[in-house]
């Protein structure tokens, strides 16, 4: 099936926030597992086809916003399908590698997706732009409660929800919110204050998780602890040091305003004037502009865009890219196209 419409839009949770523009997304993960089946690393072929199909029934019938989940079986995605739902966040890496019988129930608007037989037999995600860690957890568990109803889940009153990686027993959860961070990185504050984390029982990562860079000067900042620690407890943690976190970066744009105005009036005008102008643009080299250009605009240093951040650089990568031009890209061709992008937006603002 071609799902070109489904995956082409910008993602519910991609959307510009104006309130505190700092925070650019939040993300609620839940791991939960059928009872009395193996993990799906140690499913038969035969037992995760049964498993798939028992999950993918009950999914069919769910709804979210009043609208029925769409449920895609991982083996009619392309390629490319599965590299835009990876940049969307909306799958992993390691489930789009797998040729397990695996599949994903996708909201219209992104806002929910549920992975069957992930590591764990279901992944349940709830994304939001900007700071909603209370509304999205409200959502998960709305449909954490639905899947429970018709699903016999994995569950002891001892520990929790058995997960497949013991760092997930417990709650299950996983709560993460996406910061934009430039001040505190171009002031050298930021090792200092993502080196207090660790204590906290938090670890900050880059845009796309372990292992990945913070490209963008982006790090999401995720819980380390699920067991012996409750649901509200986890929130309010998360919440208070999200707040914080905002805070030390708005004293660091200050910092820069004060201390050294025309080196970033410098800086972010030129930014935007490669973003204008550029024929071949590297997605590290996207990245490192359009967080300076951000960066402009919430300093009213330069005029707005009307593309959203998150926006543009996700529609900037590659998948994204071969999606909406519906062809092969590599090497100076990914970087032709993604500059020519770029530079028609940015050709428009007045």
């Amino acid at each position: 099936m071609d799902y070109r419409e489904l995956l082409s839009r910008d993602s519910f949770w991609m959307q510009d926030q104006a309130d505190i523009p700092i925070i650019l997304s939040t993300r609620i993960r839940l791991a939960r597992n059928l009872a009395d089946s193996p993990f799906p690393q140690a499913l038969r072929i035969e037992d995760a086809e049964k498993i798939e199909d028992c999950i993918a029934n009950v999914l069919k019938d769910m709804d979210v916003d009043d609208e029925k989940v769409i449920y895609i079986p991982l083996n009619e995605l392309t390629l490319v399908d599965k590299k835009v739902l990876i940049e969307k966040h909306l799958i992993s890496p390691n489930f789009a590698e797998s040729d397990q019988a695996r599949g994903l129930a996708l909201a219209n608007n992104h806002k929910v997706s549920v992975m069957v037989n992930e590591e764990d037999h279901l992944r349940i995600q709830v994304l939001m732009p900007g700071n909603k860690l209370g509304e999205a957890f409200g959502l998960a568990g709305k449909i954490d409660d639905y899947l429970e109803s018709n699903l016999d889940i994995a569950y002891k009153e001892k520990f929790g929800y058995l997960t497949s990686c013991p760092t997930n027993v417990g709650t299950g959860l996983r709560v993460s919110v996406m910061t934009h961070l430039p001040a505190l990185v171009l002031t050298n504050q930021i090792q200092r204050v993502l080196g207090a984390f660790g204590p906290l029982g938090l670890v900050a990562r880059g845009l796309y998780g372990e292992g990945s860079k913070a490209f963008g000067n982006i790090f999401q900042i995720s819980n380390q602890i699920t067991l012996g620690k409750s649901e509200e407890d986890t929130l309010s943690h998360l919440e208070a040091v999200t707040s914080q976190l905002a805070e030390r970066e708005l004293q660091a744009r200050e910092i820069l305003r004060q201390e050294a105005p025309l080196n970033t009036e410098d800086r972010v005008w030129r930014a935007r004037g490669i973003l204008q102008n550029a024929r071949l643009l590297t997605s590290e080299e996207t990245f490192s502009l359009l967080s300076d250009d951000r960066l402009g605009i919430d300093m009213n240093i330069l005029p707005k865009v009307e593309a959203g951040f998150v926006s543009l650089l996700v529609n900037s990568l590659q998948g994204s890219l071969q999606l909406r031009i519906n062809r092969p890209l590599d090497g100076n061709y990914v970087n032709f196209e993604r500059a020519n992008l770029l530079r028609k937006l940015y050709q428009e603002i007045k």
